[in-house]
């Protein structure tokens, strides 16, 4: 029996740098923090079948070139996005045998302590998020993919859950007046990489996430997420799609009966599991496909 060896890629995983841009030990000084992963596919074959080495661009080495390039890539560091592209581009332009390399970048925000120049604190809302993948298919430019994930947002009213479809295990009371609450994780593709702004963009998209979330009723977190959305694509003209993952965060209303207490939505039991979990795309047009965008891994 013949077998043939499938999609195979390699590289190193969460490599975790802190680049200080500064002048001097005196000058204002600015910070990012990433957590950096590379992924390289191309002909790398023999390794797998006969433990052939040659091609084989070590996973150190992968983890050096991050490191380096903070350093080297000079303002590109400044945004997780044009840093990922820069890794990529290497990583194809300068190593003959990859054919595609994606990058993908976690940044932490970190904020300035009022106005001292070098004290910093962890800003906990949420991860920024960048997948980056670039083939060696001629001059075609890397594709990018902003994100971030594990935004917390909550409304305690305006929302309502009923008219459900119901079946004999159907248990759930219909309501008109809820706690709704979720987790965000967003993922959005850019129609290009030149010229881009993209500190700027990733503020405009969250800001319209957020302002969608709050301001809009909801009848269901699948109708919030299309809101969400279309407020994105409409705030970001640059973006061609949106992928949204939301699982509810459930807040149950305490029964205080027992002790004499009346609960009008006011004392909850937060539900941490088992949850809902809504997903959906909100795209330009029913004519974009921008899944080569993502990182596909194995397609598992």
């Amino acid at each position: 029996m013949s077998y043939v060896l499938g999609h195979n890629q390699y590289g190193k995983a969460e490599v975790h740098v802190v680049r200080v841009f500064r002048e001097s030990r005196e000058s204002r000084h600015d910070i990012v923090d990433y957590n950096v992963s590379v992924a390289l596919s191309g002909d790398f074959a023999d390794a797998h079948i006969t433990g052939d080495q040659a091609n084989v661009l070590t996973t150190d080495a992968c983890k050096n070139t991050v490191n380096a390039f903070a350093k080297e890539a000079g303002d590109a560091v400044r945004a997780p996005e044009s840093f990922a592209v820069a890794l990529a581009d290497h990583f194809v332009d300068d190593v003959p045998q990859v054919a595609s390399a994606t990058i993908t970048v976690e940044a932490f925000p970190w904020q300035r302590i009022g106005d001292q120049p070098h004290a910093f604190r962890r800003v906990d809302d949420y991860v920024r998020t960048v997948t980056v993948r670039r083939g060696n298919d001629g001059d075609r430019p890397a594709s990018v993919v902003s994100g971030l994930t594990g935004y917390v947002v909550l409304k305690t009213t305006d929302s309502e859950f009923h008219g459900f479809y119901q079946d004999r295990y159907t248990t759930l009371q219909p309501t008109n007046d809820r706690v709704m609450a979720t987790a965000v994780t967003a993922r959005w593709a850019h129609e290009s990489n030149e010229n881009a702004d993209w500190n700027g963009a990733f503020d405009t998209v969250v800001d319209a996430l957020t302002t969608a979330f709050a301001d809009s009723y909801s009848y269901a977190l699948q109708q919030t997420i299309w809101e969400m959305g279309q407020k994105a694509l409409d705030a970001a003209p640059g973006v061609a799609e949106i992928r949204l993952s939301c699982p509810n965060k459930h807040h149950f209303v305490i029964d205080l009966s027992p002790f004499d207490l009346s609960n009008d939505n006011e004392v909850f039991h937060a539900d941490d599991r088992p949850y809902g979990l809504i997903e959906a795309t909100v795209k330009r047009s029913a004519d974009v496909d921008m899944s080569a965008a993502y990182d596909p891994g194995q397609a598992w």
